[in-house]
Parts: structure tokens; sequence; C-alpha cells
């Protein structure tokens, strides 16, 4: 797996917080609101249907979840979904597209776009606006709410050049390209059992700092410093749903797998980890850990990625009889924001009192005999 670089910083003035509610969207009059029910009913066209799910769960935490961050002070765990409207001459709104987004750490330091979509229909010669300035909206509207993060991180299709575009335009940079694999795991072989003395376990809480290191020791650590990644966050973003190999001599994790998100189209997408120390468990061993996590799940459908240039796990999962569903670019974006009053007054308040630390000042007289008044 190649590293991921930070991009470029962006000005604060592409960065600014817009009004709360609604940002206006350019010359064709549409605006973007964040989601609201009265929104669901109209998110009929066919490419944002598959996101129904998603997007009821996010209209149901919505109040809760800003309930309990007023309380706790602590950063929303629902996605923060965006949706780009065009009201005709009668006031009618219609969903031009939306944008689906969520922090990938308790911090909030990064975030990433889990959806990008704008809907089939629509004439660009009838009065709606050109589908990137659309694009570009949701991405800039979702970037400006996610207030504190560091980084934010998006992929998008090899040959879609229409959203590689728009991800370029607001400073994000391409940094790896991954192959995307489909695998329906057919009839288990006879056999598959831990190669060795490696025991099988179930990711869990005490599981989850030996699944942790292995995830750190895979990653370069340009991709680490982005993703900013604690063992609490693996926890919650895998909901507790993986397994992993150990190797009981050293106490450490060879080889693990763990949940990502639930594809719309159907599937769970993966992330399957083996430490570089142990590449020949990328075969049998690797299979286990697949199987044991498809076989908890009511679709045996599996989705994994293998970055290009990695023959051997490609020549595996081609092995396996896993189909390549294209190719996908992961893009990456550093935010740079302009600092506050409070860091500045607190900078003049530690200079006023160096400041009388100096050596210029006079010093203080003090008496050469007995004080006046004083016996």
């Amino acid at each position: 797996m190649s590293g991921l670089a930070p991009s470029a910083p962006t000005s604060p003035q592409a960065d600014a917080t817009p009004e709360a509610g609604i940002a206006a969207g350019g010359e064709h009059g549409f605006t973007v609101e964040p989601l609201q029910g009265w929104h669901l009913p109209l998110l009929d066209d066919p490419a944002l249907l598959p996101l129904q799910p998603l997007l009821r769960r996010a209209v149901l935490l919505a109040v809760p979840e800003r309930l309990i961050t007023a309380l706790a002070h602590r950063r929303p765990l629902a996605p923060q979904v965006l949706v780009a409207l065009q009201r005709d001459g009668v006031g009618r709104p219609a969903v031009l597209g939306l944008i689906a987004s969520r922090r990938l750490n308790r911090s909030g330091s990064c975030w990433q776009v889990e959806h990008l979509r704008l809907r089939l229909g629509g004439d660009e010669t009838s009065g709606s606006p050109v589908r990137s300035e659309v694009m570009v909206a949701l991405l800039r509207e979702a970037i400006a709410r996610g207030r504190g993060a560091a980084s934010w991180i998006a992929t998008a299709a090899s040959l879609d050049a229409a959203r590689l575009a728009c991800l370029r335009e607001l400073g994000f940079q391409p940094q790896r390209t991954d192959r995307l694999w489909r695998w329906v795991p057919g009839p288990a072989v006879a056999g598959l059992t831990p190669p060795g003395a490696l025991q099988l376990l179930p990711l869990s809480g005490a599981t989850a700092p030996l699944l942790w290191h292995l995830e750190q020791a895979c990653c370069p650590a340009q991709l680490r410093q982005l993703l900013d990644r604690r063992i609490e966050d693996l926890l919650d973003q895998s909901h507790g749903r993986g397994w992993l190999l150990l190797d009981p001599n050293r106490n450490q994790a060879v080889a693990g797998v763990r949940w990502l998100a639930d594809r719309p189209g159907g599937g769970q997408v993966l992330e399957l980890s083996v430490h570089p120390g142990h590449r020949h468990l990328i075969g049998p061993a690797a299979e286990l850990l697949l199987r044991r996590i498809a076989a908890a799940a009511p679709q045996p459908l599996l989705w994994l990625t293998s970055e290009v240039g990695d023959a051997e796990r490609e020549a595996w999962l081609a092995t396996l009889g896993a189909d390549v569903e294209g190719e996908q670019v992961l893009m990456a974006r550093s935010v740079w924001r302009r600092q506050g009053k409070a860091p500045l007054a607190a900078a003049r308040r530690i200079e006023a009192v160096l400041e009388q630390l100096q050596p210029r000042r006079q010093p203080m007289p003090t008496p050469a005999g007995p004080v006046a008044g004083r016996s």
C-alpha cells in the first residue's frame, strides 16, 4: 500500500463557515440544506433510492444526536447528510443530489465522504444547474460544516473524470489506486483451520488493541497520521464485527478482517490486513477470516480492495473466484484554518508577561539601611 500524503493547504476563505441552515448554490438558484424528514419522499431517483436506509437512519438520529452532543460535548456519531434542492416557479422542490459524510474518529480530526450522488434525471439545458456545479457545492458545504476536521478523504471511480475534477478543484489530491473485488463465498474447503499454532479470535474489546496494532503496522506512516485512529475508533467503525489470527507466542495479531460498511447495492465492505512479515498468510488463512465474517452476514457478499500493483493479493483473490468491479482512486485533502481570537489573545498575554522580565527595565530601588519607622 502506498503512502497517503496530505494535500496542499487551502485558503481560509475557501473554508469559511457558511450561514446556518442553507447555503446558496450559484446562479441557478439551488440550495444545499441539511437532510430533513420531508426530503425523504423526494429522494425517489434511481441513483438515490439505494441510500434510503442510511438516510432514514440519519433523520432518526439527528435530534437525539444534537441533544447528546449538547449535554456530553462530544462529536456526533450519525452521518452528516446534505441535499441540493431546486425549486420551480411555484416553489415545488426537486432534489438534485446529496452528499453523506462522517467522521472517522472520535476526535473529529478526519472525515470521509461516504456517498456523493446526483440524480440520473434532469436536463442541464432546461434551467437546471451543471452537474459539476452541484457536486462542488455539496462538497464545499460538507467540508465547511465539518468543524474541527484536519483532513478529509474521498474515493472516486478511476474513470469518473467529472468527480475527480471536482475533488481536485476543492484541494483533494490522488494518493493511490485500488481495484475493487466482489466475492460470493462458495462451499467451504474441507479442513480450513488456522495454520500452525495461530488462534482464531473474534473482534472484541479485549482483542481490539491487537487488531489496532496490526493495522498500524500495515498502514504507511503518512496514512496513519491522516486517519488519527485510536483503538476505540476501530471498534466504533467496525461495530465489533471482525476476526483475527493471533500468534500466542508473541501475543500479536498477524492477520485480521473487519467490517467497514454495508454497500448500498448489497454486501459488506471489508478491510483485510496481513502483517508485512506474514505475507504467506495470504491464502487459506486469509480465506478462513473472510468466511467467518461472511457466515454472520445476512447476505454472503463481500467487497474487498487491493492496491494496484499488489500482484500477490490480486492473484489470490482471482483464485478464490472474486470478480474485479473496477478501480477507485483514494483522494485526500488537508484543511488549514485561520487561528481564532482566543489563541491570539493568549499569545499577547504571554508576551506581556515575558516583557516584564526583559533586562532593559530599571530595577526597583532597595533601601541601603534600616527602614524608617522601625527599630
